[in-house]
């Protein structure tokens, strides 16, 4: 490989040769040929046939001016053009020509932009099409400092490789290297995070490494090794990274993931459903990204996550993840706020002790039975901040799989939403908001796929058997879910930001919260701060975080349940500081919130607590 080059496949622009380098991975083909493909009429062709390097690849020089080309590869002198597997953007779509493009020509204003860092972090995550109504990142650029201003820190994009059809979760991906031309150009995801970063928010991007969407046939073409006949993925083909040709598949994303970081300037990856990226490895490929990606950060900081179902917190410990989603607070709050505990729910009590070991632990299941599984899940996660482990009441995946989409405030009362939101938001983990939950956004989210590969009546039955696992939803007659195909089904997920007036007393809450969090000195120390909790209730529970100095204690508690009275009142954990007593900072039954108010709490004596109330507590001299 030239030494120019920063990266092993695709049509890389070489400054110092004035050109692009195309480089191809294609060790079962014979011969590689670009056919640059004129954007004006008359088309106008060239073919331009690379030559083979003995090792698999075949590579050469574009010295044609590429400013009104595309390109496609023919391989053992077949007529039938592809798609460059490394394609930086497909103007035209997944079956379309690769473009041409140039990184260099942007130019960055993020100079003073070093990356997130310190735990104080609030993760905002954001589907590009459905964010706004254009669906665009132009249009969602719009929309960074109202974010900012709320006190949004890290946005956590879904994934935008190309993929079949106009629009898509993003799961789907096939060329990695592309983002989708259905929200913009490169250029416009450049200019996104740039301006992102003019108002201090980082941007992560969720990528799938596990498998490829409909339409990875196109891999084949050039080598069967991209993937492994050794492992059963749930969604594909598993990803080849541990068998015969793997070296160079393992280049290929290792490659991905610098180039997110070096070319787009992105502050780090959500790595997608890491147990099914399969490796025996002497060296896993999910530590190679992590350090790939520090690797490609130079002097800034970046931030990797690992979305890992059976919980497993070596990822943490031997891999170098800095954090990982957390499902067992979600699931425990679900249950608590619904009264339901159904399929993947049904281990989960919503019990106030639950809620405690989630804020002191990150995780509830550390290796016990998981019944729902048939097995054991979890491992330990003792001497890991909490900082570190991601929790959220709403994402993506468990909107759409209440059936009809319906987010959490749609199927609790407010009072209830307001008291787990303050738990979330106030809670020691790293919280994260799902896009207009925020303004609690009365629109649903589906799962929806314009993927033309697949046949809309097996992609519904396969919703449809997914689904089945809620008894409740199984047993439904008639059109209950959503078809992924129509139109509708992304339509009616796009936001409306009017909402943030119509429900402005929704947002304020949010926007309070958030500024707490952003403002009060505990949480800028978290990871020096002890923190403990305790059952005051059948349906209430308290938080405390000690500190150095004992007048900025904390106190957060939690009633989920009826109005309480302690008495008698023995729990030490309400006791003040020394020389302190309690005085209420916040509550969630502010007039200004739609609530009813609060009586006196009453601290020095008998503690009255309001029902589905959160309060939050600071000590303060005597």
């Amino acid at each position: 490989m030239l030494k120019q080059r920063k990266y092993p496949v695709g049509a890389e622009y070489l400054p110092n040769e004035e050109a692009f380098h195309c480089r191809i991975w294609a060790p079962q083909c014979k011969s590689v040929t670009v056919q640059l493909i004129s954007t004006n009429f008359p088309c106008k062709t060239e073919t331009v046939p690379l030559q083979s390097e003995n090792n698999g690849y075949f590579s050469g020089f574009i010295h044609s001016d590429t400013r009104e080309l595309q390109y496609g590869l023919t391989l053992d002198n077949s007529d039938h053009l592809l798609p460059d597997p490394a394609s930086r953007f497909q103007p035209s779509g997944l079956s379309g020509m690769s473009a041409f493009i140039n990184p260099y020509s942007y130019k960055w204003n993020d100079f003073d932009w070093h990356g997130p860092t310190g735990a104080q972090k609030v993760l905002y995550e954001m589907h590009i099409g459905t964010f706004t109504q254009e669906g665009t990142w132009k249009s969602a650029e719009k929309e960074l400092p109202e974010l900012a201003s709320i006190g949004i820190t890290t946005l956590e994009i879904m994934p935008v490789a190309e993929f079949s059809g106009s629009y898509n979760w993003g799961y789907d991906g096939v060329l990695q290297f592309a983002p989708s031309h259905s929200y913009g150009s490169p250029d416009d995801f450049r200019h996104f995070i740039d301006i992102a970063h003019q108002y201090k928010i980082a941007v992560l991007l969720d990528v799938v490494y596990n498998h490829l969407g409909k339409g990875a046939s196109v891999f084949k073409c050039f080598s069967r090794c991209y993937f492994s006949q050794k492992y059963k993925n749930e969604w594909g083909e598993a990803i080849n990274f541990d068998d015969e040709h793997s070296e160079a598949v393992r280049q290929y994303f290792l490659s991905n993931v610098s180039y997110w970081i070096s070319e787009f300037h992105i502050d780090g990856l959500r790595i997608d459903a890491t147990q099914q990226i399969f490796d025996c490895s002497e060296k896993n490929i999910l530590s190679e990204i992590v350090t790939t990606a520090k690797n490609a950060a130079v002097n800034r900081t970046v931030f990797i996550i690992a979305e890992n179902e059976p919980q497993d917190t070596s990822l943490l410990r031997d891999y170098n993840f800095d954090a990982v989603w957390s499902d067992d607070f979600h699931r425990s709050a679900t249950v608590a706020m619904t009264s339901h505990a159904e399929a993947y729910y049904s281990d989960y009590s919503g019990t106030p002790q639950e809620f405690v070991s989630a804020a002191k632990y990150g995780y509830l299941f550390q290796g016990q039975y998981y019944i729902w599984q048939k097995k054991n899940r979890g491992t330990p996660t003792r001497d890991l901040s909490p900082d570190r482990f991601i929790h959220y009441l709403q994402n993506h995946d468990q909107i759409a799989n209440s059936c009809r989409g319906l987010r959490l405030h749609h199927l609790c009362s407010f009072s209830l939403y307001k008291t787990f939101t303050a738990l979330l938001i106030l809670g020691p983990q790293t919280p994260f908001l799902f896009m207009g939950q925020e303004f609690c956004s009365s629109a649903p989210f589906y799962y929806f796929t314009d993927n033309h590969l697949q046949d809309p009546e097996r992609s519904l039955r396969g919703r449809k058997s997914f689904l089945s696992q809620f008894q409740s939803i199984a047993s439904v007659n008639g059109p209950l879910v959503p078809d992924p195909h129509h139109p509708d089904a992304f339509l009616r997920c796009k936001l409306n930001f009017q909402e943030r007036i119509t429900n402005q007393s929704r947002y304020n809450f949010h926007r309070d919260l958030l500024k707490l969090r952003r403002t009060d000195s505990v949480f800028n120390e978290l990871n020096q701060a002890e923190i403990d909790g305790a059952v005051i209730g059948t349906e209430a529970f308290v938080l405390r975080y000690f500190t150095n100095k004992s007048v900025n204690d904390r106190l957060l508690v939690i009633n989920y349940g009826k109005d309480l009275k302690l008495i008698p009142n023995p729990e030490p954990l309400l006791a003040p500081p020394l020389h302190c007593h309690w005085k209420l900072l916040w509550h969630s039954e502010d007039p200004s919130y739609e609530g009813d108010g609060i009586a006196p709490l009453n601290v020095k004596k008998i503690w009255n607590i309001r029902g589905q109330t959160a309060y939050f507590l600071g000590g303060e001299p005597d």
